[in-house]
């Protein structure tokens, strides 16, 4: 009965999008076939799904797959966690609030697409350059989402974790960590999407491997349904890194889906 009933959840979910999603492909395959635009240019469904099994069947998708995931989660982590440490001490501590929070700020309007020729001269056009180029466009939406958060915080919470002297570093564990944890999800949600546009455009310079890479080697061979192909592998990628983020926080902290659902 347990299983049925979350059978019957799940299909009441997820229908809806499942529809979109097909009506989506049967128009595309239908235009495609009309022959409007040259079929080699626009591709159906069909041939970009015949060129996936093909890059699946000698081992290039999953070799892609494989490096544009270790590179996006790399800086995602690294992005994330340095942008939720700076975000909740620049947003509890005045003094490092004043100093910190102008320079993030000058530095958050750049484009970080434009700061990797520089990281490139830095680093080198190895992995390192990749995973900092990501890390740093990451940082931003995850700081500004904790800053926010950390600001939010009610005084009398503050007040009464001090009469049970929390201070210092358990303060930031116990309560001020805890109550910015929605505007952390969210950051980190946003952070998801910057991670993975971030890890296309690291790939297209000096990359032997991964998503954008294979986007920009079809590219040079003309292959558009290889191109389309990859993009809706890292448009999946990125969906499931998101539902699986949100999934595990919903486990670990059921109040947040709580939240979610008002």
């Amino acid at each position: 009965m347990i299983m049925v009933d979350f059978v019957l959840k799940s299909a009441k979910h997820f229908w809806p999008a499942t529809v979109s999603v097909l009506v989506l492909l049967l128009v595309w395959e239908v235009v495609a076939r009309q022959g409007f635009i040259h079929i080699s240019l626009f591709p159906p469904p069909s041939h970009v799904v015949e060129a996936l099994q093909r890059l699946a069947e000698s081992g290039e998708l999953w070799r892609d797959i494989k490096a544009s995931l270790v590179r996006a989660f790399c800086g995602l982590g690294i992005g994330s966690a340095v942008g939720v440490v700076v975000g909740l001490v620049t947003g509890r501590i005045r003094i490092l609030d004043r100093f910190i929070t102008p320079l993030v700020q000058l530095f958050r309007p750049l484009p970080p697409v434009a700061v990797i020729p520089l990281v490139i001269v830095w680093f080198g056009i190895g992995e390192a350059s990749k995973v900092f180029s990501i890390a740093f466009a990451v940082f931003f939406p995850v700081w500004i989402n904790t800053y926010l958060g950390a600001k939010q915080i009610p005084r009398t919470y503050l007040w009464s974790a001090e009469t049970f002297n929390a201070h210092g570093f358990w303060l930031f564990l116990k309560v001020i960590f805890p109550g910015s944890l929605s505007f952390v999800v969210a950051g980190v949600r946003n952070g998801i999407a910057v991670a993975f546009i971030m890890v296309f455009v690291a790939e297209l310079a000096g990359a032997s491997a991964g998503i954008g890479y294979q986007i920009s080697v079809s590219h040079l061979a003309y292959r558009v349904d290889r191109m389309i192909g990859s993009l809706v592998v890292l448009g999946l990628c990125g969906a499931c890194a998101d539902l699986l983020f949100t999934k595990s926080l919903w486990f670990a902290f059921p109040w947040l889906k709580l939240g979610a659902q008002k």
